[in-house]
């Protein structure tokens, strides 16, 4: 083979390389857990049950004291009480921090309302390029791409038996690039919000859980489903690339689906593809996916599903107290948020390709 084929096939074989290779390793090991280990505790990775009852089994000042001498772990361990993990991601007077881990581009997990007294938990999943630098700003410095934002602008709209939480308990790609391609951001996410459900549901088996996932979040969502207690009621996907799957069945689970895009959405121009693990497949709006219709045809872009006046918002706040006969009865909406499918749609038929 001369030098000529030999650089040809490098040419081709490098991209392919690049394109399917490792992606970058994600952190998912809680912060201080050497020194947590150390002191003949619980492993961090034992269930959250399990933790919750450790926690139980301690008296007030053990347990406050844990807390003062391991901060950044208890603060993140999923079913230890919420007021020891309030108090150790203390950071900002009034604000209610389930989670806070610094390292990389951050974790972190607000809760608005009580959580205690909440009937009804809804827990907002966003997508890529958020960190814990633009949790609160929004990415670009755009408000209502922030989710701290976001959680907030729904829970104005929701009793106060609704707590809402804004979870960034995920690495999420950064940029439309390799990694928001691929899943394997998305399968560890998955991971991180099955234990965080878990630990809800450990504390308070009698609350009702709902999930929305924006974007890439969706696919976190759609990736835990199978996986989740029956306590989780409803996942809404928002503006979804797809869900790596070709129709709700295949995700599993006994948790209502639902799924909206705005009319021009840049979501809907995807071809709908997977193959061999790059692309998310049949996008969930597409009425073959099986998913129910969530209001959105008043809205515009990618990131306005929060805006106030909206119907997403106003469908979200509805689903959030348990009325979901109000969003169907919205036909009008729910016709919108289908109806625009054939009109928006990529040429290439989402689906049509499914190449695991």
């Amino acid at each position: 083979m001369n030098r000529m084929w030999l650089v040809a096939l490098a040419m081709l074989i490098a991209p392919a390389l690049w394109l399917f290779g490792p992606t970058e390793a994600v952190t998912t090991r809680l912060p201080g857990v050497a020194e947590w280990r150390a002191g003949g505790l619980p492993d961090p990775a034992t269930p959250p049950a399990a933790i919750a009852a450790f926690f139980a089994a301690l008296t007030p000042h053990e347990a406050t004291e844990l807390a003062r001498r391991h901060p950044d772990l208890v603060g993140n361990l999923d079913g230890a009480p919420l007021a020891l993990r309030y108090a150790a991601n203390r950071s900002s007077p009034g604000r209610q921090i389930l989670a806070l881990d610094r390292r990389g581009d951050g974790r972190i997990a607000e809760v608005l309302g009580d959580l205690t007294s909440a009937g009804r938990v809804v827990i907002l999943i966003p997508g890529v390029d958020t960190t814990l630098a633009n949790f609160d700003t929004g990415l670009g410095g755009v408000e209502r791409r922030a989710p701290a934002w976001q959680a907030r602008q729904l829970h104005r709209q929701v009793a106060g038996d609704t707590a809402v939480i804004a979870w960034l308990g995920y690495d999420p790609p950064e940029g439309i690039r390799r990694a928001a391609l691929r899943e394997d951001r998305a399968a560890s996410g998955a991971l991180a919000l099955e234990r965080f459900v878990a630990g809800l549901v450990a504390r308070r088996p009698d609350q009702t859980i709902m999930l929305v996932g924006h974007s890439y979040g969706s696919i976190v969502a759609g990736r835990a489903a199978a996986h989740l207690p029956a306590q989780v009621t409803d996942i809404v996907a928002l503006g979804s690339p797809g869900m790596g799957v070709a129709n709700r069945a295949e995700l599993g689970g006994t948790a209502r689906f639902w799924a909206g895009a705005a009319p021009d959405d840049w979501t809907r121009k995807l071809p709908g593809l997977r193959i061999f693990g790059l692309g998310h497949g049949r996008l969930p709006i597409d009425p073959a996916f099986g998913a129910l219709p969530f209001p959105a045809g008043d809205l515009t872009g990618h990131d306005g599903y929060f805006a106030t006046g909206t119907s997403a918002l106003r469908a979200l706040a509805q689903l959030a107290t348990s009325r979901s006969g109000e969003i169907a009865r919205n036909a009008s909406a729910v016709a919108s948020s289908a109806g625009n499918w054939t009109t928006s749609r990529s040429p290439v038929s989402p689906g049509s390709c499914m190449i695991s």
